[in-house]
């Protein structure tokens, strides 16, 4: 046998396995059976992969006798070749067949990018050797040889390994058997001989190897003799031991205390900090990676967009009805007044929705959103909510204020803008005596239905800050809808940040936040709307609400009235 170096991960997956069998340091593979196990081999730091048949058939629900077709163990390797770049040896049973069948294993398997396959000399279908294994009958060892030569004839990879298994310690054959079978199958082509045994004591194994006396590479599976040093393994002139079965008992023993665990309590408390997190679960099936194609691949009108709703307030002049809960949460036409908005979002695919709550947030039903809690909402404003939310911008991102209700087509047409920001305005509302005087929207012209095609910019917001104060008419009222397309995100937090380093931060809205770009040249486009939403800022719009929400369902009657803006 060789000596050389380890091969690099560059290396083709059959140099690497040729590598490890011909190497004079002792070598180790591990069992996997499927493509989370696979990585996980692979994360651990071994160099290669034993496809158990075994684990393989055990993950099916199946028995280990050929119940699992070859082409669903191939089909699951493939799996397995794609999360892992290991080299894989496959435990191919007798070859599920005769020569032939062995000839289409071999090129199927080349071409999923397995290493090589390991065959047994016993009969097809096979029982699994630790199975009355004594009484099993073995192949001829012509037949077999014919086996071998054919698989070896049939590959186009010249480093393509096939390892012979001789069953004839397991079958009670003897010694001189077990001898005659490999030293037969290693002169018609085998690269490996894998020697079986079912002792408790490495005795018989170590004979052999003994007798061997490193003819070709020796492979060995220590399951029944476990307990043996490594040591007597590499003193014997072993290459390869295979851990060949652990990682499948292992998972079946940690389920089935789970399941116990579970159906016996009747909670996850007990359990919860004795499995792997969900986020572990995403990261071993590469999330992360497909998150990064896709600002890569996806154009960006089909990229992932992601919604940050403002809901921390508890409603000024709704105390009232919000003694348990905060406002987002208040019903309106039989559902939650968030619950009409995620389902807004979710209507355009924006699936990705953080909810910065506050006050109550404990009360507010987090299905399908993402829930972040500015815990000093008593003592902040809208753009503290908004910075605890600030690391859920991904891809284009709405903003929103949490008590809107709006017709669809509100939405859509503000996340179809190609502009890098874009709000929306609505051009029937204006200052009333007495009321309250922010998000009244200054705009580069007003809105006129000759505009089609021309685009409108933002020029300031009014704001409780007091800044943006203007001698002329706004052109209308800001109803609490931002977007922000692609790499403006970016800027945006840069401008929030800005922001922060002032002492009234705390005090300061969203519409500060848009002078603040405007200031700092960001062009914002603005879309007018005439009417068609709705805010819920006192127990008036609270009752209003119902009728608009139910104007809009399919069965609505009509319209509803223009709102009177809308608060964090």
């Amino acid at each position: 046998m060789n000596a050389p170096g380890h091969l690099p991960a560059g290396f083709s997956r059959t140099m690497r396995l040729r590598e490890m069998l011909q190497s004079n340091r002792l070598e180790f593979m591990m069992e996997a059976h499927n493509g989370l196990s696979a990585r996980i081999v692979k994360e651990a730091g071994f160099k290669a992969i034993w496809g158990s048949g075994l684990a393989i058939s055990a993950q099916f629900g199946v028995r280990d006798n050929n119940e699992a077709s070859w082409t669903q163990v191939v089909d699951m390797l493939e799996f397995m070749a794609d999360a892992s770049d290991l080299p894989i040896l496959l435990d191919g049973d007798t070859g599920y067949g005769n020569f032939n069948n062995v000839r289409r294993l071999v090129k199927k398997l080349e071409q999923r990018g397995i290493a090589g396959v390991c065959i047994e000399d016993k009969q097809f279908p096979k029982t699994n050797s630790f199975i009355n294994g004594e009484a099993q009958p073995l192949a001829d060892i012509d037949e077999f040889c014919g086996k071998i030569k054919a698989g070896k004839d049939s590959q186009s990879d010249p480093n393509f390994s096939i390892v012979a298994r001789v069953e004839a310690l397991i079958a009670g054959w003897g010694m001189d058997e077990a001898l005659r079978r490999a030293e037969a199958y290693r002169q018609a082509g085998a690269d490996a001989i894998l020697i079986h045994s079912k002792l408790s004591k490495p005795d018989e194994i170590l004979t052999f190897a003994r007798e061997w006396a490193g003819r070709g590479p020796l492979v060995i599976v220590p399951t029944k003799y476990y307990s043996t040093p490594t040591d007597a393994f590499r003193q014997a002139g072993i290459s390869t031991v295979i851990w060949a079965n652990h990682l499948i008992r292992g998972a079946t023993s940690a389920m089935q205390a789970i399941a116990k665990e579970i159906h016996e309590s009747e909670t996850l408390v007990n359990v919860e900090d004795r499995i792997a997190a969900v986020n572990e679960i995403f990261r071993l099936q590469d999330a992360d990676e497909y998150s990064a194609a896709e600002s890569v691949y996806l154009s960006a009108s089909s990229a992932a967009r992601s919604a940050v709703v403002l809901a921390a307030s508890r409603g000024a002049g709704l105390e009232a009805v919000t003694a348990d809960r905060p406002k987002v949460m208040l019903p309106v036409a039989g559902k939650p007044l968030l619950r009409h908005l995620v389902e807004a979002f979710k209507k355009e695919g924006i699936n990705d929705i953080t909810v910065v709550g506050g006050y109550r947030a404990d009360a507010i039903d987090t299905s399908g959103i993402r829930l972040v809690v500015n815990e000093a909402h008593d003592k902040t404003g809208e753009l503290a909510s908004l910075a605890c939310a600030a690391k859920a911008f991904t891809g284009d991102t709405v903003i929103s204020y949490g008590d809107l209700l709006f017709r669809s087509y509100i939405l859509r047409d503000l996340v179809e803008s190609d502009s890098d920001f874009c709000v929306v305005v609505d051009s029937s509302q204006s200052p009333q005596a007495g009321a309250s005087a922010t998000d009244f929207a200054y705009c580069s012209t007003a809105d006129d239905r000759a505009l089609f095609g021309q685009k409108v910019w933002l020029e300031s917001v009014t704001s409780a800050a007091g800044e943006a104060s203007n001698a002329r008419a706004p052109q209308g009222r800001w109803m609490g809808l931002l977007n922000v397309r692609g790499d403006a995100r970016e800027r945006l937090l840069a401008t929030l940040a800005r922001l922060q380093q002032r002492e009234d931060f705390g005090k300061l809205d969203m519409a500060a936040l848009l002078n603040a770009l405007v200031e700092a040249g960001e062009k914002i486009e603005v879309q007018y709307v005439h009417g068609h939403w709705r805010g819920v800022n006192d127990l008036d719009d609270f009752r209003r609400a119902g009728d608009f929400a139910h104007a809009q369902s399919p069965y609505g009657t009509g319209g509803a009235a223009p709102a009177e803006g809308a608060r964090d």
